[in-house]
């Protein structure tokens, strides 16, 4: 009986119920082995040879194989079929070889299935093949230059740049987009021009908007009305003058369908339409893939098979009508760089079943089946017929001229399935409009005439939608490393997202500044694409794997050493003259913008600490003034508050937000007394808006309560997770401590409601005591049983039901919510807990028979075991923050 290996224990238990108990199918989890995170994990002086080691999680599963493989010498590898997939069955292989479990007369095979379906997995089977030597050797020159890059540069980056945590191949370039943009933002100078519109009316009274485009006779242009007097000027001239309708023209027009899904544009699409990380629409997707649902979710290629497109077709005509189905099928051109990514588009497995019949999907899952679905058949349907139309309006002496224009869909084609998102539309887009009915030369009536002042606005800051597609145009970086790029710069705290926009941090700035300065070659755009197509040339067998390793160590291994010799001064004098513009840009009123403000005659400097850079007075510790490196006035600056007699009250930011301190450090007091600001959700209010003497109220606590009945003094204070008493009993080991809602309570409550607070907490010594087990409102049954509740948390209302908590949306109230929201909520939220998708796998999953004792424990654990959750890297492991 075959012992079939996959990656994961959901794709493990898919294929075995369509090969039945023939087989023994079992889970790797993903990668068996990896680099060791350790110098010389890649020799450099020996040929670039490797050293592997099997992780500790991994050896479980392979000696599981190993062991299957003592009863049914027979080994078929199954894994995804991609460069990645190729370089897991190539480790296990050779693991399995290193512990003798795959002997010489050991058939090994490899198959590879776009999709998890019965008909793809039988015709596999039958079509075995053996391991890709290219595909693993385009794997292995992968890996090794992001242990390169990872493991020699972030040594680097740690001892010159103290906070920097790692560099990448490709994360390092992503960074420095990011990064370039928001240069860009900062240095952009608005520029302000002027349109005019008239809404005008047919003589039957239908009315409808025209934009001014001529004046004077002479045609405008977008910044040809500078300013409000040349706007009033213009106003003037339509409002003086009688208008005619001068042309009308009709053209009819068509838009085509977007082109099925590859990895990129799934991820761009699942950004605009649902808020969707990279990362996050990846695991849906891999979810869906593993449960059959969809074909495979990392390709290039957006060609589809034949019979899918039959399927496509026939489904169109069933649903939408005859009339949607083009005369012949749509074919689309591969755009895959190499023949390794070449796989088919991603695409539903069955064209008949649409979202609606996958109800019980977890919601990203069913969102992203139905965003898949949708494109998949629109990608098929007849184009859109419309008629666009131009109508001119102009004075009997052709010094004022006006356009307005619309179109009208004739036939909606694939529009009725679906439309492609797009990115950061612009605003008053007058082509989707629909005009009255018009005719040349009648009048046209002046209702309004207004104008209407703009500025020039910068480029937009990425989405992790924009980004990828750039990085696409670029040729940086491949599907499958997008998702864990974004991740891991946004883990690094390099960047961070806010309202799906993707802002550099401090420490983002550093290091891009950093390796531009010290190793521009090796973050510059064309440098990694041309790296990409080489591997790529590797992958398709064009070109040696060692070759290019040598090519890129010689010259990468020298800037290592020379950079390794310098010292941090040295480093940060060049940073700082890099970044001179953004870091002491003119002040306004003509001072040198390098002079400290506050001591009024130290030098402004650019420094370093582990939170990131920041701007400092060279007269530390005499003066103590420090700015983030956005800017003056930026976010962060600190304020001087006023005194309370004795010490300066100051306001300034640190690593964990906002706080007031007295007085400056000095090398009496190096740790003057200082406060963190309340969050809003306690009371607070913004930075910008503190006073002296909310400062000075902070700035007492902790504040005395009173003494409790039973010994010991009860405390109220302001900690990181709100305001908060605490009152230690004379024979406790520990204190006990109750939070307060508001901030106003710490100097508010009195003895006697502290004791009682303190007592109840005592007799409940939950986490939230009592208070916590009241529900608000009770909604009734969830349908997989329990009762729903809504709950008074924390952090605000929440619906409980048994072990998952689900907090509630912001914009709504406890009392407005309905059972079908509730449950929603609460399954996403379960989704997300490994531990109730396991009990669901245990009930579903069926133990496949098999003839021998040790294969069929194997079996039944690979297809009931949920995969283990993953560890966190390691915080300064080199290798590991590598690019996959």
């Amino acid at each position: 009986m075959p012992v079939v290996v996959v990656e994961s224990p959901a794709k493990a238990k898919t294929i075995n119920k369509y090969l039945g108990s023939d087989y023994t199918v079992l889970a790797s989890y993903g990668h068996v082995r990896d680099l060791p995170p350790k110098d010389g994990s890649v020799d450099t002086d020996d040929d670039f040879a490797m050293t592997w080691e099997v992780g500790n999680d991994s050896r479980k599963h392979v000696k599981a194989i190993a062991d299957a493989l003592k009863d049914d010498n027979e080994l078929i590898l199954a894994t995804d079929p991609d460069r990645e997939g190729e370089a897991i069955s190539w480790h296990l292989e050779e693991a399995l070889r290193k512990r003798r479990a795959v002997k010489k007369d050991t058939p090994v095979s490899r198959v590879v299935f776009n999709a998890i379906t019965k008909s793809a997995v039988t015709e596999a089977m039958q079509n075995p093949r053996q391991v890709d030597t290219d595909l693993v050797e385009a794997y292995l020159a992968r890996r090794a230059l992001d242990y390169l890059v990872g493991f020699k540069l972030s040594p680097v980056l740690w001892r010159k740049l103290p906070g920097a945590r790692s560099a990448g191949r490709v994360q390092s370039v992503c960074l420095r987009l990011i990064v370039e943009r928001e240069m860009e933002i900062e240095a952009f100078n608005p520029q302000e021009y002027w349109s005019v519109k008239a809404m005008l009316a047919t003589p039957r009274g239908q009315e409808y908007e025209a934009r001014l485009t001529v004046l004077g006779g002479d045609k405008l242009d977008k910044f040809s009305i500078t300013n409000e007097t040349q706007a009033e000027l213009a106003v003037q001239a339509i409002n003086s003058r009688d208008l005619t309708i001068t042309s009308v023209e009709a053209k009819p027009g068509s838009r085509n369908p977007s082109a099925p899904f590859m990895t990129s544009t799934l991820q761009q699409e699942a950004s605009r339409k649902f808020g969707m990380g990279a990362r996050q629409c990846m695991n849906a997707a891999q979810r869906l893939y593993e449960a059959g649902y969809i074909t495979y979710m990392r390709t290039d290629g957006i060609d589809m098979a034949p019979e899918a497109i039959t399927a496509a077709r026939e489904e169109i005509a069933t649903r939408y009508g005859a009339e949607y189905v083009p005369d012949s099928p749509r074919i689309y051109k591969n755009k895959a760089k190499n023949a390794q990514e070449a796989h088919e588009c991603i695409r539903p497995t069955d064209m008949s079943v649409d979202a609606g019949q996958l109800a019980k999907l977890e919601a990203d899952q069913r969102k992203l089946y139905d965003l898949i679905w949708k494109r998949t058949l629109a990608c098929q349907m007849a184009g859109a017929r419309l008629e666009r139309t131009t109508v001119d309006i102009g004075s009997d002496d052709q010094q004022v001229g006006l356009r307005a224009t619309g179109q009208v869909v004739m036939f909606d084609g694939f529009m009725r399935v679906y439309e492609e998102g797009r990115d950061d539309v612009a605003s008053g887009d007058e082509d989707d409009k629909r005009l009255p009915q018009v005719m040349q030369g009648e009048k046209a009536d002046k209702r309004s005439v207004s104008p209407e002042q703009h500025f020039t606005q910068p480029p937009p800051r990425y989405t992790e939608a924009t980004l990828v597609k750039k990085m696409e145009e670029l040729g940086i970086g491949r599907p499958s490393t997008y998702a864990s790029v974004l991740g891991t710069i946004q883990e690094r705290e390099y960047v961070r997202k806010d309202k799906n926009r993707l802002f550099p941090e401090d420490k983002g700035r550093i290091v891009t500044i950093f390796l531009l300065n010290f190793f521009r070659k090796y973050v510059g755009y064309d440098f990694t694409a041309q790296l990409e197509e080489q591997l790529d040339d590797v992958s398709a067998g064009e070109r040696d794997y060692k070759s290019v390793l040598e090519r890129f160590w010689r010259d990468f291994g020298a800037a290592i050493a020379e950079t390794t010799e310098l010292r941090i001064t040295e480093v940060l004098d060049v940073l700082d003259d890099a970044l001179a513009p953004q870091l002491y840009p003119p002040r306004e009123d003509g001072t040198d913008p390098r002079v400290c403000p506050k001591c009024g005659n130290g030098q402004l400097h650019l420094k370093t600490s582990r939170t990131g850079g920041f701007v400092g007075c060279g007269n530390y510790p005499e003066c103590t003034y420090t700015r983030p490196i956005a800017g003056e006035g930026a976010e962060g600056e600190e304020k001087l508050l006023g005194t309370d007699g004795e010490d300066e009250i100051w306001l300034k930011d640190g690593r964990y937000g906002p706080y007031v301190q007295r007085g400056e450090a000095t090398p009496e007091n190096k740790k003057p007394k200082r406060s963190s600001l309340p969050q809003t959700r306690h009371g607070g209010w913004p930075k910008a808006e503190t006073t002296l003497e909310q400062a000075l109220k902070l700035l007492s606590l902790p504040r005395n309560v009173g003494d409790h009945p039973e010994g010991g003094r009860i405390s109220a204070n302001l900690g990181r997770f709100g305001p908060y008493i605490m009152h230690k009993l004379p024979e406790a080991e520990k204190p006990t401590y109750v939070n307060m809602k508001t901030w106003e309570e710490m100097f508010e409550i009195g003895m006697n409601h502290a004791v009682e607070m303190l007592a109840e907490k005592r007799a409940n010594p939950g986490r939230r005591g009592a208070a916590a087990a009241k529900a608000l409102r009770e909604l009734g049954d969830h349908p997989d049983g329990g009762k729903m509740s809504v709950m008074e948390g924390r952090y605000g209302p929440y619906i409980k039901w048994e072990k998952v908590n689900a907090t509630l949306p912001k914009d709504v109230e406890p009392k407005d919510i309905t059972v079908e929201q509730a449950v929603e909520l609460v399954n996403e939220k379960a989704a997300k807990k490994p531990g109730r998708k396991k009990a669901a796998a245990k009930t579903t999953a069926k133990k496949p028979a098999a003839k021998k004792t040790t294969a069929k424990k194997a079996t039944a654990k690979a297809t009931t075991k949920k995969a283990p959750a993953k560890k966190a890297a390691p915080k300064k492991t080199a290798a590991k923050d590598a690019d996959a």
